[in-house]
């Protein structure tokens, strides 16, 4: 397969493959790489849950909406790649309508809005950075999940400690990174 890293107008292409000598090839696809962070402390009375699916522990995350950070870092990401801005200002903490919605009805509504754009999810990789709990007995479930939401098949989640450093190595947060490549319709 051919690569040309960055087209005229400022995209990466992906080129189709071609026969030596054909001359340039035919039908690009255009992609856009966004990147989200998403953090929040674990308190006592809430469940923990992480790319939509509820994980066994004795605290959960805080937040104005279910508090799934994996979901809310994807949402960071795609929403940036196609120039939405942030999780904020599409589904903002300030507007009660969000109060308690599921990260993944927030995965749902990204996924729409970047289709609107013409947009869908290509790939997605995410790191989760958490002293505890233990993250890699949930790690498939989590990844079916994601594919089930996003509707891409390459989605890998990843765990680290913090290595018992600042206020994640101390077991009082939970945060999230995430990479996602978007493929848009027609190059």
């Amino acid at each position: 397969m051919d690569v040309a890293p960055i087209g005229e107008d400022g995209t990466l292409h992906r080129w189709a493959e071609t026969r030596k000598g054909e001359g340039l090839p035919q039908s690009p696809l255009s992609f856009r790489v966004g990147f989200g962070y998403d953090i929040h402390r674990l308190v006592p009375g809430r469940p923990l849950l992480l790319a939509g699916i509820e994980i066994p522990f004795d605290r959960g995350l805080l937040g104005h909406s279910d508090g799934d950070a994996v979901s809310h870092a994807i949402c960071d990401a795609a929403l940036g790649a196609v120039g939405l801005g942030d999780i904020g200002a599409q589904f903002s903490d300030r507007d009660p309508k969000w109060k308690g919605v599921s990260g993944s009805e927030l995965l749902e509504r990204t996924r729409a809005l970047i289709g609107e754009r013409g947009a869908r999810f290509h790939q997605i990789d995410v790191t989760v950075v958490a002293e505890a709990p233990r993250l890699a007995p949930h790690r498939d479930l989590m990844i079916e999940r994601l594919r089930a939401l996003t509707g891409t098949e390459l989605v890998s989640v990843k765990a680290r400690t913090n290595e018992g450093l600042g206020p994640v190595g101390e077991g009082q947060a939970i945060q999230v990174y995430a990479v996602v490549l978007l493929e848009l319709a027609g190059g």
